[in-house]
């Protein structure tokens, strides 16, 4: 499977921490049916100075490109305008 590195930024305006906790469940969601696929390998928030979640990572391995992009378009966190900007790049998990 081809790894992916997801660095995604949250939104900034006044109700963008709501719409993240409002849609957290089902982010979890999906990510527990990822995990249960063999897709999700880490994720988890990121954090600014203060301790507010301000992104996410993620590291996660799909067949290919399509199973991506499918991901991409399920995910509520991009669909319900959580994350303002997503990069994703290839990765790979070191081995050790």
């Amino acid at each position: 499977m081809k790894q992916y590195l997801v660095t995604a930024y949250d939104y900034t305006d006044d109700g963008a921490l709501k719409r993240r906790m409002d849609v957290r469940p089902h982010h979890f969601d999906g990510a527990r049916e990822l995990k249960a696929n063999g897709n999700f390998i880490v994720g988890g928030a990121m954090l600014d100075d203060d301790g507010k979640m301000v992104g996410s990572i993620m590291i996660l391995q799909f067949e290919d490109e399509e199973q991506l992009e499918a991901w991409k378009q399920s995910e509520v966190y991009i669909t319900q305008n959580v994350w303002e900007s997503v990069d994703i790049k290839p990765f790979r998990v070191a081995e050790v």
